[in-house]
């Protein structure tokens, strides 16, 4: 069955580069994004694993911790990730689950026999700390992902979870934000100091309230 927004993201324990992953005590009080890749030693692969490894600052900074996964064994991975700091100039510096068995690719969907019966797609969870999925994107193998708008994505998680506001259309950490419709104008008088612009009654435009 496929995971769903709002669904418990499954357990399981799987070796990895960085030893045996209990996936919800790693996980802890943070965030997490866990993301997939069809195998080891995939030029597509290989420059998406650089750019995390370059941007583990910027979801540190976040509370995110970031976690991958590929179907060879955790053996490949190690030699692979000599290639990612020859060609991409970072190091490996999160852990990368092996999957051989696919137990983990199954649990959470990650082949589809439409794509190709053997190989993961290129899979990305993110993960709240109470271990419920946020949110899920699914790329084919072909398709590079762009994880400055996965950080995107997660700065607008974590502002709507702890406020009573939305992100409007290519919303960017900093820019106004939307009320939701939910809260009465009463109500939002308490929570939204700063005030507000109604374009429409539904439509209730607020500078970011953590700002």
């Amino acid at each position: 069955m496929a995971i769903q927004l709002g669904d418990v993201a499954p357990d399981f324990t799987q070796e990895s580069t960085e030893g045996t992953i209990k996936f919800h005590d790693w996980i802890g009080d943070k965030w997490a994004v866990l993301f997939s890749h069809p195998k080891d030693f995939t030029p597509v692969c290989t420059t998406e694993l650089g750019a995390v490894a370059k941007l583990k600052p910027e979801f540190e900074k976040r509370n995110v911790k970031v976690i991958g996964l590929s179907v060879d064994p955790v053996t490949d991975h190690r030699k692979w990730a000599q290639d990612i700091q020859d060609t991409q100039g970072a190091a490996l510096n999160f852990p990368l689950i092996g999957d051989a068995d696919r137990k983990v690719s199954n649990l959470y969907g990650m082949i589809h026999p439409n794509a190709n019966d053997t190989l993961t797609v290129r899979s990305v969870f993110i993960i709240g700390p109470d271990k419920k999925v946020k949110l899920s994107i699914t790329y084919p193998a072909s398709t590079g992902r762009n994880f400055d708008e996965i950080l995107r994505v997660i700065d607008s998680l974590q502002l709507t979870a702890n406020h009573k506001v939305a992100t409007p259309v290519n919303w960017q950490q900093g820019q106004d934000c939307i009320i939701v419709p939910s809260l009465s104008d009463e109500d939002a008088k308490k929570l939204f100091p700063k005030g507000w612009k109604a374009l429409k009654p539904y439509l209730r435009v607020t500078p970011q309230p953590n700002r």
